[in-house]
């Protein structure tokens, strides 16, 4: 394992190369971080933009583990990833096709290529204004829409945990020789074992990127990339992280994935099946709340069940939030106008489990009530009037909110997290798309902006 490698090595070793604390003991955040073990591409230790040895070797060892045909460990989180693949397939612009409900990184990638995208809409939830799936119908019409498309791109897992048919969609899309990318950032546990399935490797995705510290037993920022098939040229990946991945990739980083990679690849049966097991017992006793119950798409493809989006009878999900953090100590991942989202992964324990299950058990007694915003109806695609890339360009001014009707707009909303777009650049801004960020706004839900202060909207001046 790399981290053996590192203990082996850095105790005796006289440092006089990058970085600059020099492994020193003589600060105790340091001691804290465990800087004694970072290094940069000393010999021995393998360059990750031209590996050859030990992360080479562990990169293959990740791909037999997810079987794909050639993995790649990113340092740059799965942003970094979605960029360098969008860049590699569309660097000269050209159109693809790409669900809307994609995440930010997307869009930035389609700003810096000038990719044109066509979208495509998820369906919604009415109950709690989430957005389920994208439905293989839909990428087949935006394809006959786009006969040039370069790409399909389109998350599955969703933030909530909804999983889209990605094998029907890669068939569709592959029968025209276009290659389907899949933001995996909330599913590295997908099939790894029969636990959790419907991951996008199995399913035949061309390209695969899964936040590994999202889900499984990794530090912050590591993800990593899976290819396999013939539509993708690795070596232009390759070249595209070596723009958008630091050139100086942290071995600590690097040695979590590792970690990770080897602990799996020994032990992940009895890891994700105690995992599922305590998810199982969970939403068992939670399914016997009155005012609070634990929310699955009805029509969808599939469901990750490692995802616990909780919607309450009477209470936004910020409200909910908010109660469980101030009354028990339980920090949730986020919150939306009806429902809020508890994250679990490979190292939730059963305690913390049942923390929150008495948690919710004790709100479920009460008779409260809050106020609930949100849509009733997912916002329509908008008119496209320029390119992302070209409406950031363009002259701009700040106008209100309730005035921005009919103008194009010259920036991002965001809700966020997870950072998927109400409104992107060049796009003309309609009432269901004001009345979206509205309602996000009043439910206290965390709404950004590219260049915007709040009750603002900024736009094309012309």
């Amino acid at each position: 394992m790399l981290l053996e490698a590192l203990q082996k090595y850095c105790p005796d070793a006289t440092c006089m190369h990058m970085p600059g604390h020099m492994r020193s003991k003589d600060y105790a955040y340091l001691n804290s971080l465990a800087a004694a073990w970072d290094i940069t591409e000393i010999d021995g230790f393998d360059d990750l933009h031209n590996p050859s040895g030990i992360l080479l070797r562990s990169m293959e060892a990740a791909a037999k583990l997810w079987g794909s045909e050639y993995s790649r460990y990113l340092v740059n989180g799965s942003t970094c990833g979605i960029l360098a693949c969008v860049y590699a397939l569309g660097k000269n612009g050209g159109r693809a096709v790409v669900a809307r409900n994609a995440h930010k990184s997307l869009y930035h990638a389609l700003e810096i290529t000038g990719v044109e995208p066509t979208f495509v809409l998820s369906g919604f939830d009415r109950q709690t204004g989430a957005c389920t799936d994208i439905s293989p119908e839909s990428i087949e019409k935006a394809l006959d829409d786009t006969p040039d498309a370069r790409f399909v791109f389109l998350t599955s897992p969703t933030y909530e945990g909804v999983i889209s048919d990605v094998e029907r969609i890669c068939e569709i899309a592959h029968r025209r020789n276009v290659p389907v990318i899949v933001d995996e950032a909330h599913g590295a546990h997908l099939d790894l074992t029969d636990d959790f399935r419907h991951g996008a490797v199995k399913a035949g995705a061309d390209i695969v990127i899964q936040s590994l510290h999202k889900t499984l037993l990794s530090l912050t920022q590591t993800a990593i990339m899976h290819i396999s098939g013939k539509r993708v040229i690795i070596e232009e990946i390759n070249h595209a992280l070596d723009i958008f991945e630091t050139s100086s990739p942290s071995y600590l980083l690097m040695a979590s994935i590792d970690g990770c990679v080897e602990t799996l690849t020994g032990e992940k049966e009895k890891i994700l099946h105690s995992w599922r097991t305590n998810i199982d017992e969970f939403r068992a006793q939670a399914d016997k709340l009155k005012r609070i119950r634990l929310w699955k798409p009805q029509n969808a493809f599939a469901f990750d069940e490692s995802k616990l989006v909780i919607h309450h009878s009477s209470l936004s999900g910020v409200q909910l939030m908010r109660l469980l953090r101030e009354r028990f100590s339980v920090e949730l991942e986020a919150a939306y106008p009806r429902y809020a989202v508890a994250m679990t992964g490979a190292g939730t324990s059963r305690e913390a489990l049942n923390k929150l299950l008495s948690a919710l058990i004790e709100i479920d007694k009460e008779e409260i009530h809050g106020n609930m915003h949100a849509p009733d109806a997912l916002p329509p695609v908008p008119e496209r009037v320029y390119s992302v890339k070209d409406a950031l360009g363009m002259k701009k001014k700040m106008v209100k909110a309730d005035e921005a009707a009919g103008r194009v707009s010259a920036e991002y909303a965001w809700a966020y997290p997870p950072g998927v777009a109400v409104i992107a650049p060049g796009e003309r801004i309609g009432r269901e798309q004001l009345e979206a960020l509205k309602e996000f706004v009043l439910s206290g839900v965390n709404t950004v902006t590219t260049f915007s202060e709040e009750g603002f909207l900024t736009v094309i001046d012309n």
